[in-house]
């Protein structure tokens, strides 16, 4: 049974053809194209904001600078907005020329490689951010048990400049989070419309 272009599996799963699936097709291809370059473009401003900041602090005579390279979580960091950034810009490429070309449905193993870069890139950057913060609540807060002094406190232009790195890296992170979701449904749909077509024989 079909209707409106949706057609039911054996399996009571939906699966979309004809004219609907190119309209949810395009849908997908324009959230995946908008999320990819907002990922380039916090990618680039959060690994520039932390790799670029730093400030200087006389104690006792004593000229210290703090750099982002003084905390190897930020370094990672930067690393891993950098990457993703570079790889969302190529993405962006193939989804623009996509849409040009006109092609609206992925082959297999195009599609298990988009998916297993997003995926990637997902876990690098929640792993990048989880580690930023926690370097940062430490700097923030402190750890008397260690005798760890609150450097926020010391260099506080540094740490807001950092603090503004994270949440960028954050949204990253969380729109890549969205986009391995995207990639994930791209690719399972192309086993759901085999199974519809083998299921209708």
């Amino acid at each position: 049974m079909s209707y409106l272009g949706v057609g039911v599996s054996p399996g009571n799963v939906p699966v979309y053809h004809g004219t609907f699936l190119k309209v949810v097709d395009r849908r997908i291809r324009v959230v995946e194209l908008i999320l990819r370059c907002v990922i380039c473009g916090l990618g680039v401003l959060a690994a520039v904001l932390v790799g670029t900041d730093s400030q200087v602090k006389e104690i006792f005579t004593i000229r210290k600078t703090a750099r982002f390279t003084d905390m190897k979580a930020l370094v990672f960091l930067v690393i891993a907005n950098g990457i993703a950034a570079t790889y969302s810009l190529l993405q962006g490429v193939r989804c623009v020329v996509g849409m040009f070309k006109g092609s609206l449905l992925f082959n297999k193993p195009l599609a298990w490689a988009i998916f297993s870069g997003d995926q990637v890139m997902a876990y690098l950057t929640v792993a990048a951010v989880a580690a930023a913060a926690q370097s940062a609540a430490f700097a923030k807060m402190g750890q008397p048990e260690l005798q760890w002094m609150k450097l926020c406190d010391m260099y506080g232009k540094f740490c807001n400049q950092v603090g503004e790195g994270i949440a960028s890296a954050l949204l990253v992170s969380l729109s890549m989070v969205v986009l391995s979701c995207i990639s994930a449904f791209s690719l399972f749909r192309l086993y759901g419309g085999i199974k519809s077509k083998n299921g209708g024989r």
